[in-house]
């Protein structure tokens, strides 16, 4: 009963029958998210993520659906293939193109094989992974890379023939905090000190935030905000991955689901880091500051966002990519996983011998961060480990 649809656009199906999918509250697998990365032309063939969503539809509708996208290169994924593409080369091999499934520019863990939830979502699942393989076949894909996937879609890809791999991000975990300086209160001495120091600094400074939503935001402000962003990126090297007209139609479409916090001196604003939201999740995303102020950037991006976890009972804040600097701030290293599906067999043998190398790895530099969290050893206790699965 059930059929198979490849979309070269998310606004080919209904955004009710794509949300009523179990993407669990996140705001990035919304069809609205996905619908504004291509509208505003942040996705699409030029850009070299050419959508191809894979759905699984019967009478009722859509009954499962992977966010899809045929890529020509390895840019913003956040999970690197770079020297698995230089080894195809060097073997006179194409590695592009390849399939890969995320939101895009988003390493944010979450759900890719979309069942919905009054069907038999295991069925589903495998249904999705049995049709996504063979269109990688039968499109002549080099592989498909599914990034930032959980349980159960692990094992479902495993028992499939992916290769998982196994990367450390960093994660705040909200323990019933009731105010931040009862998180504080589970620091160390030291620490508990350089972090009030950090935050009292920024005060004296004369600088002051401003939470604002969706709706409290208008067209100038974006355009002020996004050029805070776009400066971080320039001063890198790169172009922003977004627009500000992206922005502009998330806050419309999507008001509750973004937050930024504003910093001012006086009346002019100086910095902003935005984010996104779920019902229990804080996303950071982007920052920039049009000035340098001693601390700014840990006060906006991590302190800030941790206070708004604890006012707004989220239980978790994921802050971005990299980070040993957000571990003194209390957050921990936790598990991210990947799986990939390597149609030569002899890059996948020779792809799963590097994989199993690098888990061993990755261990070994989560377990020695661990020794460095703030936290004290009375309140670690079995809890020292939590955040190790996403």
């Amino acid at each position: 009963m059930m059929q198979a649809r490849v979309l070269d656009s998310i606004e080919s199906v209904p955004a009710k029958q794509w949300n009523a999918l179990d993407i669990g509250g996140n705001p990035f697998l919304r069809h609205e998210f996905l619908a504004a990365l291509e509208r505003t032309g942040r996705v699409g063939p030029d850009a070299g993520w050419a959508p191809e969503h894979l759905v699984i539809e019967d009478p009722a509708g859509i009954a499962g659906a992977i966010p899809l996208y045929r890529k020509h290169h390895s840019w913003g994924e956040f999970v690197f293939d770079w020297s698995w593409a230089q080894a195809y080369h060097q073997a006179g091999l194409p590695y592009y193109p390849k399939l890969v499934s995320m939101a895009p520019f988003s390493p944010v863990p979450g759900a890719r094989l979309l069942a919905r939830p009054d069907g038999d979502a295991p069925a589903i699942r495998r249904v999705l992974i049995d049709t996504v393989i063979e269109h990688a076949r039968s499109q002549a894909c080099s592989s498909i890379h599914v990034l930032f996937t959980m349980q159960p879609e692990l094992q479902l890809l495993l028992q499939a023939g992916f290769l998982l791999r196994h990367d450390c991000k960093f994660h705040w975990h909200n323990r019933g905090y009731r105010t931040f300086e009862d998180f504080l209160a589970t620091f160390r001495a030291e620490k508990r000190k350089k972090a009030l120091r950090a935050r009292r600094r920024v005060r004296e400074s004369g600088i002051e935030f401003r939470t604002l939503h969706g709706q409290d935001i208008d067209a100038a402000l974006w355009r002020t905000v996004f050029a805070f962003s776009a400066s971080t990126f320039q001063a890198r090297g790169h172009e922003h991955y977004l627009s500000v007209e992206f922005f502009e139609r998330i806050a419309c479409e999507l008001p509750d689901s973004i937050m930024v916090k504003l910093a001012s001196y006086g009346d002019r604003p100086i910095a902003a880091a935005i984010f996104l939201r779920s019902q229990d999740t804080l996303y950071g995303r982007y920052w920039g500051a049009a000035a340098d102020f001693h601390s700014l950037h840990f006060e906006a991006c991590y302190y800030q966002g941790i206070e708004y976890c604890i006012e707004h009972g989220l239980q978790r804040f994921e802050p971005g990519t990299q980070g040993e600097h957000k571990v003194p701030r209390g957050f921990e290293p936790a598990h991210t996983w990947s799986a990939h599906w390597i149609a030569d067999p002899r890059f996948r043998r020779a792809i799963d011998r590097y994989l199993a190398q690098e888990r061993i790895a990755i261990d070994e530099y989560m377990a020695s961060v661990r020794d460095h969290t703030p936290y004290r050893h009375d309140y670690r206790g079995d809890w020292a480990t939590a955040g190790v699965s996403s």
